[in-house]
């Protein structure tokens, strides 16, 4: 088999993630689509009561797990334990010097499926992509997403060294099985710096998505006679990370689909005066004592402000929430808050 780096950003490689018994991978996902089955009828019936009264329903997803073992908060109850954090590796406490030598927790283990043909949501996955992107940097990956923190100003942003003072570090929490709050145990997350390895700020990532979305708008502007900067990146770079793929799914938003390291929801409206989906792009993040997300909903342009060049990028809603709380689910508030902002913008 062949895989490629698209394959690993997109979670279709058919690396493991920390479950390593397959059997119950699928037994698993055989018990989501269950659930998705009995829920949608229930959602339906809601969505169409909402309708008929003239109330906007701005958000029907019905609680599922996330991929790091978030649990929705409104069907969560002290010290509810996810078995996603059952797992004996979230616990690793070696510290390993190198990406390439973290490899060795995976390397020789067998694909769960043959690439390119299901979703397998995989940590590990992330960590062999750093790996390629260490050798073709010719750098420590560390060091290579410093650098690129740095160029961000993200200046908040860096690895959660254990050994390092780091100035404002939170402390982070979890539940016991008495559902008592308690300290998060020790890890070291030196084998995983791509899939969760960095302490970061709601500022920070703030700048993260305004940069993002700033480069996916600088394109589209028009007679801005050359006052608009480029962006970090490329739009068409950004469009290619924001489109679906085939073949994937997220736990966290039955709208949505994965595309490149980011979950997506299209624009969509099926017919008049019906539920309208925006387009946005969001991801959440789960490790042992913390919950996060990140979330970007682009303003829709018109042809007015693209071609007089009157409003300038980045436009649109950008949510950032982080938590040192573990199992706690995001994406749905995040959501909402994005859509209670974008609404009063056009009430204004």
């Amino acid at each position: 088999v062949a895989i490629t780096t698209r394959l690993l950003v997109s979670h279709l490689s058919g690396i493991r993630h920390y479950e390593k018994d397959i059997t119950k991978v699928k037994e698993e996902k055989e018990k989501a689509n269950r659930a998705l089955k009995l829920t949608k009828p229930y959602q339906d019936k809601e969505q169409k009561e909402k309708e008929g009264k003239g109330i906007e329903k701005t958000d029907s997803v019905k609680p599922r797990k996330e991929h790091e073992g978030e649990v929705k908060s409104r069907i969560s109850k002290p010290g509810r334990r996810d078995k996603e954090f059952e797992q004996e590796e979230y616990y690793l406490k070696e510290k390993f010097e190198s990406v390439i030598e973290s490899l060795k927790i995976f390397k020789n283990d067998p694909l769960f499926f043959k690439p390119g043909s299901q979703f397998l949501y995989s940590t590990y996955g992330f960590t062999l992509l750093s790996a390629v992107v260490e050798r073709v940097s010719g750098q420590k990956f560390t060091d290579y997403m410093l650098k690129m923190f740095h160029d961000l100003d993200m200046l908040s942003t860096v690895l959660d060294d254990n050994e390092a003072m780091i100035y404002n570090r939170a402390r982070c929490y979890v539940y016991n099985k008495k559902g008592r709050l308690v300290n998060a145990p020790y890890v070291d997350n030196s084998y995983k710096w791509a899939g969760g390895g960095f302490l970061s700020s709601v500022g920070d990532l703030l700048k993260f998505g305004n940069a993002l979305l700033y480069s996916y708008q600088a394109g589209q502007f028009k007679n801005t006679n050359g006052k608009l900067l480029p962006g970090y990146l490329k739009a068409d770079t950004v469009a290619m990370m924001w489109t679906p793929v085939p073949k994937t799914e997220v736990s966290w938003d039955r709208d949505g689909k994965y595309a490149m390291a980011w979950a997506v929801v299209e624009k969509k409206q099926q017919c008049g005066c019906c539920r309208q989906q925006r387009h946005y792009a969001s991801h959440t993040g789960g490790a042992v004592g913390a919950s996060s997300v990140l979330l970007i909903l682009p303003e829709e342009l018109g042809s007015e402000a693209i071609d007089t060049g009157l409003v300038a990028p980045p436009r649109g809603v950008i949510v950032s929430i982080i938590c040192n709380m573990q199992s706690v689910s995001l994406n749905s508030t995040a959501l909402k808050i994005a859509r209670e902002f974008d609404k009063e913008k056009w009430a204004q």
